[in-house]
């Protein structure tokens, strides 16, 4: 993280599986949709109801975003944690477009109504990642 990032937690379900994809350079990407709606008194008539629903579009990278593909789905409760995004672009009409993401650092499931097993994932040896001295019969360069 860098210094003035706007960090947020975010509480809410999944609006649909997360998407995994791989840019050309082979980097996986997953990107998900979290509705978060928060729940309001009415006291005029003494009840709850839902109030406005926030719809925030997240993306994480790397293996991490694999592990994300593979372990959550549409409907979950899950927690995020990240760096809050703006991004600016002009619409075909000229119009100025604005939208709000999170750049993922933390996601898993709400553990409040539901229950999880944890299974530790292994890490793999990619061309993208250097191989340690001595794991493909080399000796060490010291």
């Amino acid at each position: 993280m860098s210094i003035g990032d706007t960090t947020v937690t975010v509480v809410g379900n999944l609006t649909k599986d997360p998407e995994l994809r791989f840019t050309q350079d082979g980097t996986a990407v997953t990107t998900f949709t979290v509705a978060s709606t928060p729940r309001v008194f009415d006291r005029a008539q003494v009840e709850w109801r839902d109030g406005e629903p926030l719809f925030l579009r997240c993306t994480v990278w790397r293996a991490y975003a694999e592990h994300v593909a593979e372990s959550l789905a549409k409907g979950m409760r899950v927690i995020v944690v990240g760096r809050l995004r703006q991004r600016v672009w002009e619409a075909p009409d000229g119009s100025k477009q604005t939208s709000f993401e999170v750049e993922v650092d933390e996601v898993g499931p709400a553990l409040r109504w539901a229950t999880a097993t944890v299974k530790k994932a292994t890490r793999t040896t990619t061309a993208a990642q250097p191989v340690p001295a001595g794991a493909a019969g080399e000796e060490p360069p010291f």
